[in-house]
C-alpha cells in the first residue's frame, strides 16, 4: 500500500488529473490533500471532483475552503465577498452557480466536515499533516509519541494557525523530533516553496533546507527542511507547496509518495499549461 499526499491545486484540474494518471493510486493506497483545492485557477468545482474521486482520499480543509464557506454562510457580508474574492475566489464562485442546487448543498456539507488536520504512520514514521503549519505549544521531543499526544498535539493548535499561519512555523524547529531522529515530521502546504525560501532569508533563519526552491529550470520544487544535530539529521518540516496558485510558467503541482517498508520516498510533478 502507498501513501501518497498532495496540497494547493487551486482550480487546475486538467493538470491534477495528468499527475493522477501517472502515478495511478489504487484502492489499495492512501491518498492525503492537505486542502485548498479552489479559487484562482479555472476549474475549482472540477478539482473538488476529480479529489473526491480517487479511491481511498483523505481530504483536509484549508483556508482557501474556509473562506469558501464564510462566504456561503455571509453571502451578503462585503468584507466576506472581498477577502474571498481578493483570494482568488471569483472562480470558484462562477463554478458553484453552475450547480444545481442539490449538487451545492452536497458540496457544502461535505466541505463544512472536512478536518483540519491528522496524523498518519507510514514505514514506522509518524507525520502530521495540515494545510498551513503548527505551532509547537511547548510540545518538546519525546521518546515515544502516541496516537494521544499526537492527537493532544492537533486539538490544542488555533484553528486559525492549521489554516494561515507562515513565518512563525517555517522559521522555527518544531521540537517533535529527538536527536536520534525520532518523532513526527510536519507535511504543509499552504506557503509556496519560493515564498519559504523567501522569508527565511528576510528574517535571516539559520534553517537548513535539502535544496533551493527552484531548481534549475526554475520549476518550484518541494522542499525538506530543519534537519540539523538537534534533529538526528532529519528534516522536521516539508513543504508541498510548489506554486500552482501562480498559474502557467510560474507554478506546478507537487505528489509526493512517503518512504514505507518495500518503497523509497519519490516525488512527482505536472506543470501547469497556458489555459489550464
Amino acid at each position: 500500500m502507498a501513501t501518497y499526499v498532495f496540497s494547493d491545486v487551486h482550480g487546475h484540474n486538467k493538470p491534477l488529473e495528468r499527475l493522477l494518471e501517472k502515478v495511478q493510486p489504487s484502492s489499495e493506497d492512501e491518498v492525503w490533500v492537505l486542502g485548498d483545492m479552489v479559487d484562482r485557477g479555472p476549474d475549482p468545482i472540477g478539482v473538488i471532483r476529480t479529489c473526491r474521486a480517487i479511491p481511498n482520499v483523505h481530504i483536509l480543509m484549508g483556508n482557501h475552503e474556509d473562506m469558501l464557506l464564510d462566504f456561503f454562510h455571509h453571502p451578503h457580508n462585503p468584507s466576506v465577498t472581498f477577502q474571498w474574492e481578493l483570494n482568488g475566489g471569483y472562480t470558484t464562485k462562477e463554478g458553484l452557480r453552475k450547480l444545481k442546487e442539490h449538487e451545492l448543498i452536497d458540496l457544502i456539507d461535505w466541505m463544512e466536515n472536512l478536518k483540519l488536520g491528522a496524523h498518519i504512520e507510514v514505514g514506522g514514521r509518524p507525520y502530521l499533516l495540515v494545510h498551513a503549519g503548527l505551532r509547537p505549544l511547548n510540545f518538546t521531543s519525546r521518546s515515544r509519541w502516541t496516537d494521544v499526544t499526537m492527537d493532544a498535539l492537533l486539538r490544542y493548535q488555533y484553528p486559525e494557525d492549521l489554516l494561515w499561519i507562515r513565518d512563525e512555523f517555517w522559521c522555527a524547529p518544531t521540537g517533535f523530533i529527538d536527536e536520534e531522529g525520532k518523532g513526527p515530521i510536519v507535511i504543509a502546504g499552504h506557503t509556496p516553496v519560493p515564498y519559504v525560501e523567501d522569508v527565511l532569508g528576510a528574517y535571516q533563519v539559520d534553517v537548513v533546507a535539502d535544496r533551493h526552491a527552484r531548481n534549475e529550470e526554475g520549476a518550484c520544487q518541494i522542499m525538506h527542511l530543519g534537519a540539523c544535530e538537534a534533529t538526528g539529521g532529519v528534516a522536521d518540516r516539508w513543504a508541498i507547496d510548489c506554486g500552482a496558485a501562480g498559474g502557467a510558467g510560474w507554478g506546478r503541482i507537487g505528489l509526493i509518495r512517503l518512504a514505507d517498508e518495500e518503497h523509497e520516498y519519490e516525488e512527482y510533478y505536472e506543470p501547469i499549461l497556458e489555459g489550464e
